[in-house]
């Protein structure tokens, strides 16, 4: 295959940097009390209904002993609100307050930038070919090792 080195060598850069690139446009001076993974688990909790922490640690892929940890940490910074259901008090729900909907936009902005980029100058054909490469590749690391 002819690009077989260009596509190691863009998705090996791409690897290394993504983390880097991220954490630099989306912990701005706004955000600097958060780190990159804070971020992440605030997307993850999502706007809307409270969710439950064993919710939002599977989709993490996190124990909820390790969640634990950046909600406190989050619920101390205003960005995150933790209640216990009412319906079964075992449960402990996870919302965001005003200051974590706003990192969740600013987040989800530098995602629809980077998708926007992505795509740009692709017809529908190539985004097909692209989106169906981009399941392989999600595919190959859900299977990896296992």
């Amino acid at each position: 295959m002819k690009n077989y080195n260009t596509i190691n060598e863009v998705l090996v850069k791409l690897f290394n940097e993504i983390m880097d690139i991220e954490e630099k446009a989306i912990i701005t001076e706004e955000f600097k009390d958060i780190s990159n993974n804070d971020m992440h688990v605030i997307e993850a909790i999502g706007k809307g209904e409270a969710k439950s922490m064993s919710a939002v640690a599977k989709l993490l892929s996190v124990t909820v002993g390790t969640l634990t940890i950046a909600i406190n940490n989050l619920v101390k910074k205003g960005y995150v609100n933790r209640v216990r259901s009412e319906e079964d008090r075992r449960v402990v729900l996870i919302s965001l307050l005003k200051k974590g909907e706003k990192a969740y936009d600013h987040h989800e902005k530098f995602h629809d930038e980077m998708v926007q980029a992505t795509l740009k100058g692709l017809n529908e054909d190539q985004v097909e070919v692209l989106v169906q490469a981009l399941q392989n590749l999600s595919g190959f690391f859900k299977g990896y090792g296992k």
